[in-house]
């Protein structure tokens, strides 16, 4: 049987990937289908379902369902490139996988036909509706992406103090940005979405995909460059990955607790390597998604494996109790007021004082 403690498996984290790019596909884009493009449909399904599988699957991979995220981790110090580059090519396979069922089942939809770009899967484009000028397109992607990319480093920072809301604040934010761009662009920030539906949607929407397969990778990677230069690093830079900020790590926020298994999947470290702990005596120890996203800086000594051991109560002064004084060198609590019991009796012949037993402890 399994560890059930023993961190996730490569196969584990791309299976994840896989799956939650499968879904993100299958139901965002498949309630588009559905309803026509309504608007506030569509944003709420790709903002919950990205919600509900990071849930579900973020502690065994972090949760990126998304190359463009995965890239701006990369390039943020979160994950290590090597890490990165299998991560996006099964988003990839797992968008086409998606569109592709959604396909077959919008078979059974009257007057449906398959590669007929009259009839798109939920794809995007900039020329249906009000005709919308590709380099806004492109733009408007960028700017998207990169504010989606941002929020998702941020909130999955070491740092965070309520690592569990996290998904939550990244499925909120997925749906007002669908909010916006659905009637412009049919909202990309993800080229494995956009990818995937094009492909089985007609020539004509194929010719159309390029704009977001460049522009939310540019904006995944500018904010993966900006956010550790504005805020530095809530944990050491994992080994391998992008660039680094001076090596510094910013202190913890005082009186919370440490990353939860969702942030060390954003923190963790490549196979081999040793990983820090930001653990805080009395807390938590750190989640796997934050994990995944704070890997240590290869070389680093990791913490003693006892931080979180509590404390022995020692000190200069004594320390007295409701009556009871601890003894540092006997490791004991003694009446107070009264000297520390006696270690062992005198040699036979010595003293001839009145001894005291001690109590039994």
């Amino acid at each position: 049987m399994a560890d059930a403690d023993a961190p996730p498996t490569q196969v584990q984290k791309l299976a994840a990937e896989a799956i939650g790019s499968f879904v993100l596909v299958l139901v965002g884009c498949g309630v588009a289908v559905m309803t026509d493009g309504d608007l506030v449909a569509t944003g709420l399904a790709f903002g919950l379902t990205i919600t509900y599988m990071v849930y579900a699957l973020g502690r065994f991979s972090g949760g990126h369902f998304n190359p463009a995220v995965s890239l701006g981790a990369a390039i943020g110090g979160r994950i290590s490139w090597r890490e990165a580059g299998p991560y996006i090519g099964v988003q990839f396979a797992g968008a086409i996988l998606g569109a592709l069922v959604l396909m077959i089942l919008a078979l059974g939809l009257d007057g449906f036909e398959a590669f007929d770009s009259n009839f798109p899967l939920g794809t995007n484009g900039y020329s249906e509706g009000p005709y919308y000028a590709v380099w806004a397109a492109l733009l408007v992607e960028l700017v998207m992406t990169a504010l989606f990319v941002f929020v998702i480093l941020s909130v999955t920072d070491a740092r965070n103090e309520h690592p569990a809301l996290a998904p939550l604040a990244i499925g909120v934010t997925l749906a007002m940005i669908h909010f916006m761009l659905i009637p412009l662009t049919g909202t990309s920030v993800n080229p494995a979405r956009s990818l995937g539906p094009a492909l089985f949607s007609g020539v004509d929407w194929i010719t159309q995909v390029w704009p977001f397969m460049i522009a939310p990778f540019i904006g995944g990677g500018l904010a993966g460059l900006a956010y550790p230069a504005l805020f530095a690093q809530g944990a050491e830079r994992v080994p391998g990955s992008g660039l680094h900020f001076g090596g510094r790590r910013a202190a913890a926020v005082p009186g919370y607790g440490a990353p939860d298994q969702y942030q060390e999947q954003w923190n963790q470290p490549v196979a081999g390597d040793q990983q820090a702990s930001a653990g805080v005596p009395g807390y938590g120890a750190p989640d796997q998604y934050q994990q995944q996203w704070n890997q240590p800086v290869a070389g680093d000594q990791a913490p003693d494996a006892g931080a979180h051991a509590a404390p022995i109560p020692q000190a200069e002064q004594p320390i007295i109790q409701d009556g009871w004084q601890w003894d540092p060198q006997a490791q004991q609590w003694i009446p107070a007021q009264q000297p520390p019991p006696q270690q062992g009796w005198p040699p036979e012949g010595g003293s001839e004082a009145t001894q005291v037993r001690p109590p039994d402890a």
